[in-house]
């Protein structure tokens, strides 16, 4: 890692100036404990490295500016402070970099993969360079909205349509928006946005294994579980995460399976959960940047919780499918897709507390074997991360063709 001042440093040559396919992916969602995001451009960067003809430049906030290089990727970390209450995320604030960057790498294509700022800032050197721009519908923008404590529906109906007016602005500018999950895609159509792609994200089918599970008793051992059936959620402790509605459904759950509840990951509301009437009942686990750490964790468990109905996708329950561990999800948004697409779990309605406790306690009281073998299937026939990202840059290629 070389850290410097971006704003006025020379530059270092692009790496791999000779490839045939450049592109630049720049997003504010990337941060040291997140989730999907990260994984999705990390697996990009992986997809890259083994293709000699492309290269990727990534540009991300960063606690300082800093370049940091593998073969066929360069990321740029530009200096930014923390988002409040969005820890680990950072402002993209550098417009002078940022634009600095573009103009010196010159990519083929530029992927913006989030909503706020960083358009703004891109936007304008976009056109300047007659480089297209797409966007990745990452975030349920509408959703988030709608769930701020905004008194009276007038004024939710205001703010909701204010959202959609703002996502439609996005889009005009974007060559085209692509999305993960047709729950995403259904946002965009209602905003008014037509140029929309739908790639799924994918998962790494080697690492998360159902093989894995031949080892879950030495791994609960390690991390002093108990020897009850073990329900987990993975990812980020936020709001919209609706980890409330399974700390308010899991008293009857357990009381009906014995099933206890692990939350692994970290986030903004850790606190709040840990004073919740059942927090002392939880057993929290830390954040998990080791990989393969995190799939013998989801090989531990019996099953994975995904409560967020705001998803527009949910990576950490594909992985879990992978792992062939079945999936308890919100009956809206990406994952409930997928629990649909693969009959590898079961659905509660959203926000509802107790009819998630009814279908935890339907579900462990399943064949979680077989409902694990249905996941496993789905994610190896469907998402295999050379499967969608050949699909992803057959976009790119599309759009950089028009």
């Amino acid at each position: 890692m070389t850290s410097l001042k971006l704003g006025s440093a020379v530059l270092p040559d692009p790496v791999r100036a000779s490839a045939s396919l450049s592109v630049l992916d720049v997003t504010e969602w990337y941060g040291e404990t997140s989730g999907g995001i990260r994984t999705y451009l990390d697996a990009k960067g992986r997809y890259i490295a083994g293709h000699p003809d492309m290269r990727q430049v990534v540009v991300i906030p960063g606690e300082h500016d800093a370049i940091i290089e593998e073969p066929g990727v360069r990321q740029y970390r530009l200096k930014g402070p923390p988002i409040p209450k969005r820890r680990p995320y950072r402002f993209m604030l550098a417009t002078h970099s940022l634009t600095r960057i573009v103009r010196h790498e010159r990519p083929d294509l530029i992927e913006v993969g989030s909503p706020f700022v960083v358009p703004w800032i891109v936007s304008p050197v976009s056109r300047s360079l007659n480089v297209p721009m797409v966007s990745f519908h990452h975030t349920n923008v509408s959703g988030l909205t709608a769930r701020q404590p905004i008194p009276g529906a007038s004024l939710k109906g205001l703010v909701r349509r204010a959202s959609l007016r703002y996502l439609k602005q996005l889009g005009s500018m974007s060559h085209v928006t692509i999305v993960a999950s047709r729950s995403a895609k259904d946002e965009l159509l209602e905003a008014g946005i037509e140029r929309i792609a739908e790639v799924p994200l994918g998962v790494d089918v080697e690492l998360f294994n159902p093989a894995r599970r031949a080892l879950s008793r030495q791994t609960r051992a390690r991390w002093g579980m108990p020897g009850a059936p073990l329900a987990g959620f993975i990812g980020r402790f936020a709001r919209e995460k609706s980890l409330h509605t399974v700390l308010d459904a899991w008293p009857s759950v357990e009381k009906a399976t014995d099933a206890r509840l692990v939350l692994i990951g970290a986030g903004p509301e850790e606190a709040r959960l840990r004073a919740h009437p059942y927090g002392h009942r939880v057993i929290f686990l830390p954040f998990q940047r080791d990989r393969e750490r995190l799939a013998e964790l989801m090989t531990m468990l019996d099953v994975v919780v995904a409560p967020g109905p705001l998803e527009t996708f949910g990576l950490s329950a594909l992985e879990a499918l992978a792992c062939g561990t079945p999936v308890l999800s919100a009956d809206r948004g990406g994952v409930a897709e997928q629990v649909i697409s693969s009959g590898g779990g079961m659905l509660f309605p959203a926000n509802d507390a107790a009819g998630m406790a009814e279908a935890a306690v339907a579900l462990f009281r399943s064949d979680l074997s077989q409902l694990g073998a249905l996941g496993r299937a789905f994610a190896v026939r469907e998402h295999a991360w050379p499967t969608v990202l050949d699909r992803l840059f057959q976009v790119y290629r599309d759009v950089i063709a028009s």
